[in-house]
């Protein structure tokens, strides 16, 4: 298997795995997508959009901002796991007066003829694909003038967990992600111009690094790279990562996991 196929299959699995546990653990995801709202409102509006893409849905959250911004359209709910697909059906169900439909789809190979869609919103999605793959995907699948909404993870995500980790071995235990330039490159490469960009940093709290851990394994975000560490932490060293954590404490008491949101607005010519 392909290093490529390999990082998709297991995104994938961990998604898959944590679609039960999403929703109760998924504050931040729930916060970036209200501030993506306020984002796309002021920023490249399309209100006359017939068909709009979420992205990357997981159990729907965004599926109403998505409406409220396009109140015309078609919402095509897509996501690579199966499992969240399954939540967000039963958790939207009939009674939600969300026009959508659900459909599983890898964005990096969108199931979307050339030009079909309006308007594409991906909030806390577009982190886990090559860039450069996911943007011409976006631009093949969107009409001329239509617009794209994202939100997306940068480099100073999780920074915290990444440093203390630094203290007690050499391993990979934090994903990298790609910095605004990478993500605006891309954009522009595929054809996309960029109307605006901005910046945000939301934190994940917890009163201890074993429930703040624990919430980063329920939302599926945990590290799905192949430098990280092969054997199971002991005891002392388990202590030592939680010293090097406790210099982030904050006064309330309890310890932050930053995630570090950088957000576009970009339209097909």
């Amino acid at each position: 298997m392909s290093d490529r196929r390999a990082h998709k299959h297991a995104v994938r699995r961990a998604f898959d795995r944590a679609a039960g546990s999403y929703d109760t653990a998924a504050d931040v995801q729930r916060v970036a997508c209200d501030r993506l709202k306020r984002f796309a409102a002021a920023h490249a509006p399309a209100t006359s959009a017939q068909i709009a893409l979420d992205a990357g849905c997981g159990t729907g959250y965004g599926l109403k901002g998505l409406a409220e911004l396009c109140p015309s359209a078609l919402l095509v709910a897509l996501d690579f796991a199966p499992a969240m697909l399954r939540e967000a059906r039963e958790a939207r169900g009939d009674a939600s007066s969300v026009r959508s439909v659900l459909l599983c789809g890898d964005l990096e190979a969108l199931p979307f003829a050339a030009g079909s869609v309006d308007a594409v919103w991906s909030s806390l999605a577009l982190q886990w694909c090559e860039p450069r793959l996911v943007f011409a995907e976006l631009t093949r699948s969107l009409r001329g003038g239509g617009v794209g909404w994202i939100a997306t993870l940068g480099p100073r995500t999780l920074w915290e967990l990444r440093a203390a980790f630094a203290e007690v071995d050499e391993a990979e235990h934090v994903l990298q992600f790609h910095a605004a330039p990478i993500w605006q490159g891309a954009a522009a490469e595929a054809g996309l111009e960029c109307v605006a960009a901005g910046g945000d940093t939301v934190a994940a709290l917890a009163p201890d690094l074993r429930a703040l851990l624990r919430s980063i394994k329920a939302i599926g975000a945990q590290t799905v790279t192949g430098g990280r560490r092969r054997t199971t932490m002991g005891k002392a060293a388990w202590q030592r990562l939680e010293l090097a954590y406790e210099r982030y404490r904050r006064e309330d008491g309890l310890l932050p996991a930053s995630y570090d949101l950088i957000f576009l607005a970009v339209r097909k010519p």
